[in-house]
């Protein structure tokens, strides 16, 4: 059986490290905002490129404090749109509904999985004041030319790089530093993961960074001086341990990935597979490898038939969840498909020569 990610495989790596760094986690007596949120902060910070790295709890939170905190600096309003791929998953959705903005969801392509960039105009309007552009799968989306919509119509451009980790463009510019703002996860699954929930934001504005640090921890400026009314969402010291452990690989494995990637892309030979789209440079990380196929199910009876892993991400777009039914009269026909037919198969750092050649296989097969 050839799973589709081994996670326990991917952390054994640096369990050495894990152990060291967790004994001195325990000696330090401090397990609250201490020096090793600190001390990743401003590594995550010069990885992306940024002057600010503000670890929070996870990504779903990541995105909803910088609207928040834009909201605080007065750059957004109650009710203020937000745009948005139809075809992302639910948590982006969630954080501009979260902080009382209303989603504007834009109908997705399958080239990138991103912004049908023709459908944007017709569906922006004069209160539109941001856009949310996610690099889905670990594709950047196409940066350039949402940057020169923002500045033509003076929207914020916030990065949903739950994915996107050290994802790069052209110019060397990194996920995190390709907009105003970027909201990470390090969920575990993640090509920078945790052992556990994490995230982080990152920005080159020091107003946005001063009040989100404040936002993720009570509104507060200094102890039990609150100046805003915050919430409870703080990168956990203990896996800001683990991430500074995993952040040193975290180029390698994207080499890595990108390299199985480059085999299946070249070796899968299938006319009912239709694979991902990918120009060999450093904007695709990988964090998935997402194929379509018409007829999904008997595709996914054939790779259990074969034992080969597979997971599908995602099953049910957002406008079709009962969580928002309020967008459910709504049709998005390339969105409503690309869910119908996407596969995501194994490829991780620590698969093999030989469990990659069984994938291409028994892709081949089908």
């Amino acid at each position: 059986m050839i799973s589709f990610l081994d996670l326990h495989k991917i952390n054994a790596r640096h369990e050495n490290s894990f152990k060291e760094l967790f004994q001195e986690f325990l000696d330090s007596g401090y397990y609250i905002l201490g020096n090793s949120v600190r001390t990743f902060e401003s590594a995550f910070a010069n990885y992306c490129g940024v002057r600010h790295c503000i670890g929070v709890g996870n990504g779903l939170d990541a995105l909803r404090l910088i609207l928040e905190g834009y909201k605080v600096l007065g750059k957004l309003a109650d009710g203020d749109e937000v745009l948005v791929a139809s075809n992302t998953y639910i948590a982006t959705i969630l954080a501009i509904q979260q902080a009382g903005l209303t989603p504007i969801l834009i109908e997705g392509e399958d080239t990138l999985f991103n912004f049908d960039l023709n459908a944007i105009a017709a569906a922006s309007s004069g209160k539109t004041k941001a856009i949310m552009p996610v690099h889905l799968y670990g594709q950047l989306a196409p940066m350039e030319e949402i940057n020169s919509m923002a500045l033509k119509n003076n929207w914020l451009v916030i990065e949903d790089a739950a994915q996107g980790h050290g994802a790069a463009h052209s110019d060397g510019k990194k996920a995190g530093n390709l907009g105003d703002a970027a909201g990470f996860s390090f969920y575990p699954t993640k090509n920078l993961g945790a052992l556990g929930d994490a995230g982080a934001i990152t920005t080159n504005d020091e107003a946005l960074a001063t009040i989100v640090r404040k936002l993720r921890n009570y509104g507060t400026s200094s102890k039990y001086v609150n100046d805003e009314l915050g919430f409870n969402s703080r990168l956990d010291e203990l896996q800001a341990v683990f991430l500074l452990a995993k952040l040193p690989t975290l180029d390698k494995d994207n080499d890595l990935r990108r390299a199985i990637a480059s085999r299946y892309l070249n070796e899968i030979r299938n006319d009912r597979i239709k694979l991902p789209f990918y120009n060999g440079s450093l904007d695709h990380i990988f964090h998935l490898f997402v194929v379509q196929v018409e007829d999904r199910s008997n595709f996914l009876k054939h790779l259990e038939a074969n034992q080969i892993g597979y997971l599908i991400h995602y099953p049910i777009p957002p406008h079709k969840q009962k969580a928002l039914r309020e967008f459910s009269n709504l049709s998005f026909p390339v969105t409503e498909r690309i869910h119908e037919q996407v596969v995501s198969i194994p490829i991780s750092p620590v698969m093999s020569s030989d469990e990659i050649s069984e994938v291409i296989a028994v892709v081949n097969q089908y």
